[in-house]
């Protein structure tokens, strides 16, 4: 079987499936990407970049179009270029958001198209209005929110079939999609989150002041995104912290994650969401003990799953990051605001859920949870588990 999958930051959500696919070798499978990331062993990797850039002139409200159909046309691009070289897919594996999907038809007309829904976007009852500090949408945001699922839809109505990783993001589509669409996780590998005894993270001095290295027994508590943002709760997170601090005179915080916006809206003043709730709390924050590491390469990450006591999490409605369940799955003991995305896995993973913005009970649950560390061994949830989920996105494959 001849597989094409499409990200433009290949591997991404289809690195397992497509390392497991590259191993059978009787698959030949080939990735089309904008970046140069690695890759799994027996994956090509055929490298796209636009054909012309975005115009000044294009209406503000089709600006975010104009780029999904540039990279639509660059895909396509890429894709004759393969046809010509004689690869000719029977299934292609594409994630949609960024418009490559949209033309792929049209070049490999034989070709099933299997689409990753990741999120369908609403003005209301999901992120969007769900923190009352946010300020409300302009007419224009609004407009320009609902044309950001224009992609989705032409994609979708292409599609031969549609996955998508929990029910909740499932939930987001319109009803007509949803029987589209098999939920399917991308797979947690358990092997990898082995508590490992000997872990050990070296955290720089606060101003110059000595280093430190944590290692597992020592009193941490983790905070972990992509990006700190209110999105992700950092603002609630961060006021939680000088009554933490004041009660736990031996905590350390470790705050994982990059200055940049990857969702919602930008801090006022031209600063970082960092650097804003810094300049808010003042002086009620012990920053010795409060650790920002920026983004940690994989390898360091799971040392601090193995070093931390507790973890914390916080989403709106939104599309749940891995560090959720790759943290409970380890064993370690996580809080997590009580928002559908994490309802879904609270359960069967023992996740302690508290109300997204009471800043009172979070300072109280993590207290305690500090206190009174209670690490498992990994826990196993089928429904999350990679030979599971690989099996299924296999399954999911030959029934197209």
């Amino acid at each position: 079987m001849n597989v094409l999958f499409i990200h433009q930051n290949f591997p991404g959500q289809f690195i397992h499936l497509s390392a497991a696919l590259a191993k059978d070798l009787s698959h030949r499978v080939v990735a089309l990407g904008m970046n140069d990331r690695p890759v799994p062993a027996g994956v090509e990797l055929r490298r796209y970049a636009l054909l012309r850039e975005s115009q000044t002139d294009t209406h503000p409200l089709l600006r975010e179009q104009e780029s999904h159909v540039l990279r639509a046309e660059a895909c396509a691009s890429a894709a004759l270029k393969l046809k010509h070289d004689g690869f000719d897919p029977d299934i292609v594996v594409a994630h949609p958001g960024w418009g490559e999907a949209m033309f792929i038809k049209d070049v490999f007309p034989r070709a099933k198209l299997l689409i990753y829904c990741e999120y369908f976007y609403a003005l209301e009852g999901q992120d969007v209005g769900f923190d009352p500090d946010e300020t409300p949408l302009t007419f224009q945001q609004k407009a320009k929110l609902r044309l950001k699922n224009t992609t989705n839809l032409l994609s979708l109505q292409i599609a031969d079939a549609a996955l998508c990783p929990t029910e909740w993001q499932k939930s987001t589509y319109p009803a007509w999609a949803q029987d589209k669409i098999s939920v399917i996780h991308d797979g947690i590998d358990l092997q990898r989150l082995q508590f490992r005894p000997h872990a050990r993270l070296s955290i720089a001095g606060h101003h110059g002041g000595a280093a430190r290295t944590l290692q597992p027994g020592d009193e941490v508590l983790s905070f972990v995104a992509r990006n700190l943002e209110p999105v992700r709760g950092f603002h609630i997170f961060m006021r939680c912290l000088p009554e933490l601090l004041r009660r736990r005179p031996d905590a350390q915080v470790l705050v994982v994650g990059g200055d940049e916006v990857s969702y919602g809206h930008r801090p006022p003043e031209g600063t970082c969401w960092r650097e804003h709730l810094l300049a808010e709390l003042g002086g009620a924050l012990d920053l010795k003990r409060v650790h920002f590491t920026g983004k940690l390469s994989y390898a360091n990450y799971l040392d601090l799953l193995s070093i931390s006591r507790l973890h914390c999490y916080w989403t709106t409605p939104f599309v749940l990051s891995w560090s959720l369940l790759e943290a409970a799955a380890s064993g370690l003991p996580v809080l997590a605001s009580a928002t559908q995305p994490v309802l879904e896995f609270a359960s069967p993973l023992r996740i302690g859920t508290i109300d997204f913005f009471d800043t009172g009970a979070w300072s109280e649950a993590l207290t305690e949870g500090l206190h009174q560390p209670q690490r498992e061994a990994p826990k196993r949830y089928p429904q999350i588990d990679l030979a599971h989920c690989l099996a299924e996105q296999r399954k999911l494959l030959l029934s197209i």
